[in-house]
């Protein structure tokens, strides 16, 4: 299996991921140029290579027939995938683009836990229309979507469940 990671994909993964941490940043007062420029970063390279392979790979794993089950299983494994390790390294991620090193610790696996399991509702049923309602061409996008959606919900869970 050949590994994604196209300009397409870049540039869309840093914009997405940006523009959702900025309206974060924005709706709580804490907006940052380096953050901006990091969180792009981030998701023009780390998620854009990331999240494509991975749902290759769901789609190698998991036929999309159309039955109930294997939608189900597809979407559950869109949801392991974005785990609260995963919500723990974005909120990291986060801390250290805005050098705020005091955060880090195992407080923030707590965070993440917290985070993933009030988001699990809306997450599965989101994380079902992607992995079901989109092609593999356009899940990405539909993902970072999501996901800018939810880094808004990651950056203000930081402080919510501080």
């Amino acid at each position: 299996m050949a590994l994604a990671y196209k300009l397409p994909n870049i540039l869309k993964g840093g914009i997405i991921y940006a523009a959702g941490d900025t309206i974060a940043t924005l709706i709580s007062y804490d907006f940052s140029l380096v953050r901006l420029i990091g969180i792009f970063v981030i998701g023009a390279t780390i998620y854009a290579f990331e999240i494509p392979n991975y749902f290759k790979w769901i789609d190698k794993k998991i036929e999309a027939t159309g039955s109930f089950g294997n939608a189900l299983k597809r979407a559950s494994l869109a949801m392991i995938y974005f785990n609260p390790l995963w919500i723990s390294r974005h909120m990291l991620f986060i801390l250290l683009l805005t050098e705020d090193y005091d955060g880090i610790g195992v407080g923030l696996l707590e965070k993440g836990l917290l985070s993933f399991l009030f988001s699990i509702p809306f997450s599965l049923v989101a994380n079902y229309l992607i992995q079901n309602k989109f092609s593999l061409k356009h899940r990405f996008i539909a993902s970072a979507v999501f996901s800018g959606l939810m880094a808004i919900y990651y950056s203000l869970s930081n402080t919510w469940f501080a």
